[in-house]
């Protein structure tokens, strides 16, 4: 049968077609892009959301014939790229959403073009290597022995998961002889509990509840005055805990809690988890970058004292999404998730020395996203990395200085990686909590409805704060003392605004 010319336009193959294709789709995303970085000069359109609704829903559309390459570009430029949150610019400082490196971008072409899936060596033949090859060489920085071994991942809500799904596996295996994988979570299983920090990212509980443990089976620990793990605490809850016949079997400390970027104390976690026999889980999404950083890589050396380890490379190791990883002390431990197909990873293939990578994961079609950091060390070199991570800290340390320095923003920590959290105190009323937060949360709309300036929310003790998650390597200090007087006139205006509300009610009630 010839080959249908009118399908092979579409494929990559040997064909002038097929390239001349390849080149124009390449040519004109690469054109959209560089020229949305020129035309970009704040990270939002400011469209609101039903505009921005209507124009996507005029334009999805599932034509029976084909359209011309240059309006469908020019549809997805206008509808889609420009009402997108512009992440690399560096005003874009809401959430741990990194600006993504250029190495990392090339990659995904290449990923995407070659499209392995990385569950079994004969469909990722060099690909296995170099996830393989790559996790080796974390692993060492990590301060493991060769005994370890991990696995990239979708990112952090993943690696969270399967640091509880092997802690449990194995909690039920010793405490209760049952191997979960065949025979399903026992009747006493109920009696697990997890104890991590009340700052802990919330995939603790959303892992719990999705591996029959609930939510209650979680135990939050209270923080210290750096908001941090308390260990004393934590100490009291196990002793309650087991008066009460319940079994804590694992926890989790944070290297980098999402609103202050907190390190717990890792080795004194760890030895109250090696004394009451825990498995101990650290979830480095945000602060696994300090295994780099010349100034604080101290601030993380006890990494390596962990049953199990999350890594999240798309956030400060800027990273496209989606990109993580997770690692394990010892390579044993897999074997609580491990399962054979005859017809994908058969047992025979390792005895034949065979890697297949879904026997270490959660997953089985999996992408090559270990191209996209190897062509970033690559290219970049760790030493420029390293800079870049201490930067962001550093600018983070300096804004924190500049908005205490302001009688109207209270600081509500001392930045140990790139986060700030603070708030706008008005002139008056300050004891009055809803008015100051109503003003704080305005103060967050106005500035994501005028594209200028995006910040996130957020509550601690039930009091409204905004926060910079200052991850771009790309921004100035120039640039923040600009942002804090922007913020200072718009809080004046939203103040004085709420005044002449606050006296309309009063004279009419």
């Amino acid at each position: 049968m010839e080959l249908n010319m009118n399908f092979a336009q579409w494929f990559l193959h040997a064909s002038d077609k097929s390239e001349n294709m390849y080149h124009t789709l390449m040519n004109q995303a690469v054109g959209l892009v560089a020229d949305q970085t020129m035309r970009a000069n704040q990270p939002f359109s400011g469209a609101s959301r039903q505009e921005i609704e209507a124009a996507v829903k005029e334009m999805i559309t599932i034509p029976a014939a084909g359209q011309k390459v240059d309006a469908v570009m020019e549809e997805i430029q206008n509808v889609i790229v420009r009402n997108s949150l512009w992440i690399s610019h560096p005003s874009a400082m809401a959430h741990l959403h990194c600006p993504p490196l250029l190495p990392s971008i090339a990659a995904e072409v290449i990923i995407n073009a070659l499209n392995q899936s990385m569950d079994s060596w004969d469909q990722s033949p060099a690909a296995t290597y170099v996830e393989a090859e790559l996790i080796k060489l974390f692993t060492e920085h990590i301060g493991y022995s060769q005994e370890a071994d991990g696995a990239f991942t979708s990112g952090g809500t993943q690696s969270n998961y399967m640091g509880v799904l092997l802690a449990r596996n194995k909690a039920c295996q010793t405490n209760f002889a049952v191997r979960v994988q065949e025979e399903g979570l026992p009747a006493e299983a109920r009696k697990l509990r997890i104890l991590c920090s009340e700052h802990a990212h919330f995939t603790v509980q959303k892992s719990a509840a999705q591996l029959g443990l609930g939510t209650n089976a979680v135990i939050k620990v209270a923080t210290n005055d750096k908001n941090q793990f308390c260990v004393e605490d934590a100490k009291a809850k196990i002793e309650q805990l087991r008066q009460q016949g319940l079994l804590p079997f694992m926890v989790v400390a944070t290297a980098g809690t999402t609103d202050f970027g907190s390190i717990d104390s890792l080795s004194d976690i760890a030895e109250l988890a090696a004394k009451e026999q825990l498995w101990f889980h650290i979830d480095a999404a945000y602060g696994g970058a300090l295994l780099f950083s010349h100034q604080y890589s101290g601030l993380i050396r006890d990494l390596h004292l962990a049953d199990s380890i999350t890594i999240d490379f798309h956030k400060l190791y800027y990273q496209t999404i989606s990109c993580g990883a997770f690692f394990v002390k010892h390579k044993q431990d897999f074997q609580q998730i491990s399962y054979y197909a005859d017809y994908l990873n058969p047992e025979e293939d390792q005895e034949d020395g065979i890697i297949n990578l879904v026997e270490k994961s959660v997953q089985t079609t999996k992408r090559f996203d270990a191209l996209k950091l190897l062509m970033t060390f690559k290219l970049m070199g760790s030493d420029l990395f390293g800079e870049m991570v201490d930067y962001t800290i550093n600018l983070a340390k300096e804004t924190a200085k500049l908005l205490k320095n302001e009688a109207c923003f209270e600081v509500l920590n001392e930045p140990e990686l790139n986060a700030v959290l603070f708030r706008y105190l008005p002139s008056d009323h300050r004891e009055d909590q809803s008015y100051v937060d109503e003003i704080n949360l305005e103060l967050q709309r106005s500035f994501y409805q005028s594209g200028e300036l995006i910040m996130a929310k957020t509550k601690q003790a039930g009091k409204v704060y905004l926060k910079f998650t200052m991850l771009n390597p790309l921004n100035t200090i120039g640039n923040m003392k600009t942002h804090i007087e922007q913020m200072k006139r718009a809080g004046e205006k939203i103040e004085k605004e709420q005044g002449e509300v606050r006296y309309e009610y009063s004279v009419h009630y």
